[in-house]
């Protein structure tokens, strides 16, 4: 199988921030670079067409768990793969679960073998093996594939995030060697990432460092962290796996966050990231743009007819205005839920983007600094 590739193509100056080229079968990804969340096939409001047209979203995430669940791996196999299934030919990345199992801790049960556990939908009883989830991934098709993980809570004594930190690396070996005895589902390959853990404690971090990056996986992931941690312990510890895990292979801060977060990781030197919030927090009437964050429930909003966003170079940002977005809230329209939701995401498709540039230039942790407290601020 041909590994990954990943292309440095500049760094900045003042930080740790690059920029470089993910190839993949299904096209290439510029980094830094975000990834909208599609939880089971869908991301939330938006459609396959919007996302490249409207968002320019360069690939999407995909959830194991969720898509175990529905449709379920008979009917994705049907389909040929999540790809066909959704009619989507860019990349995806699926997460393994790990984290929703993580978040069901009234309803699971961890040891050796797996995690046992019930069911959100109906509470029917399932068990998720280091195997069985690669298994899953093979069926669902992705390009970017994760590795089996236990998340530990925050806080964890060190007791505990030593132990889930050795667990989450023996459940690698054995994702490993599940892959390597199986064959590729859809004929491209399927590249695995294996994932950072031990919680906040700097010597646990790095040593699952070295033990993953002693893997030579095309890629790496960087778990446990947006958990419940004060921001600036997230930073700690992201740079503290930055500069960790190898120079010459992508990194991925997965379930981050805030633009704000988003732009200082990048100076930490992360290159991918995901979240729900852009979309989660577009559907609450919260939208992010160019000149800080706005409450488009607030009747402050009722008379301004100036487009939501004319800061960024999104046609659609330009197109609706402030006036209209918020008389579909407060109807509640489908299509304010879906105008939110693209707003956002464009938003943070042009942060990222305008973060490639400013890499290439030269200035970025000026420009970052600059535009920080503009973002941040409450309109």
């Amino acid at each position: 199988m041909p590994a990954l590739s990943f292309q440095l193509n500049s760094s900045d100056k003042n930080s740790k921030a690059r920029n470089g080229t993910i190839k993949t079968d299904h096209g290439d990804l510029l980094t830094p670079v975000f990834m909208p969340v599609g939880t089971v096939g869908s991301v939330k409001a938006i459609s396959q067409q919007q996302l490249i047209e409207d968002v320019s979203a360069q690939i999407i995430l995909g959830n194991t768990y969720h898509l175990y669940l529905r449709p379920g791996t008979e009917e994705l196999e049907a389909a040929g793969g999540l790809h066909k299934f959704m009619s989507w030919n860019r990349p995806i990345l699926t997460d393994s679960g790990g984290y929703q199992v993580f978040s069901l801790a009234a309803n699971r049960k961890i040891n050796e073998e797996g995690v046992t556990f019930q069911s959100h939908i109906d509470g029917s009883r399932h068990i998720f093996t280091p195997e069985k989830v690669m298994d899953i991934q093979r069926i669902i098709g992705a390009d970017i594939i994760m590795a089996f993980d236990e998340c530990p809570p925050y806080p964890s004594d060190h007791f505990y995030s030593r132990t889930s930190m050795e667990l989450t690396h023996r459940w690698l070996d054995r994702c490993i060697q599940q892959l390597r005895e199986t064959g590729l589902k859809y004929g491209h390959p399927q590249h695995l990432f294996p994932i950072v853990q031990g919680g906040t404690f700097a010597d646990l971090r790095r040593e699952s460092c070295a033990y993953i990056s002693s893997k030579n996986a095309p890629g790496n992931a960087i778990g446990g962290l947006s958990v419940g941690e004060p921001e600036e312990m997230m930073y700690e510890f992201t740079e503290l796996c930055c500069d960790h895990l190898p120079q010459d292979k992508p990194r991925y801060l997965m379930g981050v966050g805030t633009p704000w977060n988003i732009l200082e990781c990048i100076s930490l030197g992360v290159d991918m990231f995901d979240c729900v919030m852009p979309t989660r927090n577009g559907r609450n009437a919260m939208l992010f743009t160019s000149q800080g964050v706005i409450n488009i429930d607030n009747k402050k909003w009722e008379k301004d007819f100036s487009p939501i966003d004319d800061g960024i170079d999104s046609e659609f940002s330009h197109y609706y205005n402030k006036a209209y977005l918020r008389h579909l809230i407060r109807s509640k329209e489908i299509l304010g839920l879906t105008i939110a939701s693209v707003q956002n995401l464009a938003f943070y498709m042009w942060l990222v983007s305008q973060a490639r540039q400013h890499i290439t230039a030269g200035d970025f942790l000026a420009w970052k600094n600059d535009i920080l407290p503009i973002l941040k601020q409450r309109l």
